[in-house]
Parts: C-alpha cells; sequence; structure tokens
C-alpha cells in the first residue's frame, strides 16, 4: 500500500466509526422519546396500547379518587376532551385539582384508561409547563396569561 493508501484507508475506518456511533446514538434516542399529548389529541388519535406517551393538561375538579394503598386515579381535561388516569405511587405535593399536570405512561388494554409510571405537577400557582399552555391555546382554551412560563 503506498502512504496516500493509507492515509485514506484510516480516513474511512474513521468516518465509518463515527457513523457507527452516530446510528447508535439515534437508535438510543428514538426508544426513549415520549410524545406530548393533550386528552383532545389522543381522542382524534389512534395510539396502540402500550405506546409510551406523555400527557398533559389540567386535574378535573372533583375527580380525584383515592384507592387501596398508593392508588389515585383522577381526569386529566384540555377542557374539551377527559381521560382518566391510574397512577400508583406517591403523588408530587403540589399535585391537586384545577392545577396542571403532565403524567408519563401508556395506555393498558382496549379500555382508554392511561397508567401511569411518573406524575409531574407545576411547581407554583403561576406556572404551567410550556408544551401544555401551548397545546391548550391551540385547542382554543382561553388562559389568563400567568400559568405559563414566558
Amino acid at each position: 500500500m503506498t502512504r496516500k493508501q493509507k492515509r485514506l484507508a484510516v480516513i474511512a475506518g474513521g468516518m465509518g466509526f463515527i457513523l457507527t456511533a452516530v446510528l447508535l446514538v439515534m437508535f438510543a434516542f428514538g426508544q426513549s422519546i415520549a410524545y406530548f399529548y393533550v386528552p383532545n389529541d389522543l381522542a382524534e388519535s389512534d395510539v396502540q396500547p402500550g405506546t409510551r406517551i406523555r400527557l398533559g393538561g389540567l386535574v378535573e375538579a372533583g375527580s380525584v379518587v383515592r384507592g387501596e394503598g398508593s392508588t389515585v386515579t383522577f381526569t386529566v381535561t384540555d377542557t374539551l376532551s377527559q381521560l382518566p388516569v391510574t397512577y400508583t405511587g406517591i403523588l408530587p405535593d403540589l399535585f391537586r385539582e384545577g392545577q396542571g399536570v403532565v403524567a408519563e405512561g401508556r395506555f393498558e388494554g382496549m379500555d382508554k384508561v392511561f397508567v401511569a409510571d411518573t406524575v409531574l405537577a407545576k411547581h407554583d400557582e403561576t406556572y404551567m409547563p410550556k408544551d401544555v399552555a401551548d397545546r391548550l391555546k391551540a385547542q382554543g382554551v382561553e388562559l389568563s396569561g400567568k400559568e405559563q412560563i414566558q
């Protein structure tokens, strides 16, 4: 091999290594992405049971029901649609009715009950996650302006 051929072989090997690393990172991220939905989006789309998603909206007033142990059932709404959510675990201290919430989990079975494994609540009375606020605005929900991040 000439010197030029050796240099091209090293460059080609390096490019192959970089390409392989990029593809592995893309595959890893593709497996962990959880898309964000509001209840009205889910009413209009066909999300398959077992698909991991994020659900955002407001906890509907009067919908929180504490079951046995640490199981809690509540309804997430975007004022256009509602979706029941079941969560087993300790809820955040700031979780309450009428407040913004993001639940991460999946649908189990065909009964349209969302089983959450993570529930995030807003951190104070003037905060709503930007994604939730934008989706609610897109659905035509009026926000007073202080519920969202600027």
